[in-house]
């Protein structure tokens, strides 16, 4: 069974950068690598990875994310589309724009999302893994 998730920033730049991820989150990633789940990355994690990059607050940087996901299939970049806005704003637990588009792409496509945001895990309108 091919079991799907979105991700968010902080989980991808801990994978990317081989750094402590749990065991649960770690297994994911190990098996969207192996072709048995798929992740879905929003297009907002990926400005938000080109921003930390640009400030040298994350050794990752968008070219490294580019070709994650094009070594791993399942690894997918999700486009913020007009869908997905709407969504985003049914969201009023998430202060934070960057995080409530991560949440609002979760929501759109009804998955939960690996993520260790404490706002985003108490939020009300999304499943989280953490």
């Amino acid at each position: 069974m091919n079991s799907k998730y979105v991700v968010d920033t902080m989980a991808v730049v801990l994978r990317l950068e081989k750094r402590k991820l749990g065991r649960k989150v770690k297994a994911i990633f190990d098996e969207a690598e192996k072709g048995r789940a798929t992740l879905f990355v929003p297009a907002m994690v990926l400005a938000e990875i080109g921003y930390l990059s640009e400030r040298n607050k994350i050794d990752t940087n968008l070219k490294e994310v580019k070709d994650y996901c094009l070594k791993y299939p399942t690894v997918q970049v999700e486009a913020i589309t007009e869908e997905t806005i709407h969504k985003s704003f049914e969201i009023d637990d998430i202060p934070e724009l960057h995080d409530r588009i991560i949440a609002g792409t979760a929501r759109l496509k009804n998955l939960e999302l690996i993520t260790n945001d404490p706002r985003i895990i108490d939020s009300k309108f999304v499943s989280t893994i953490w």
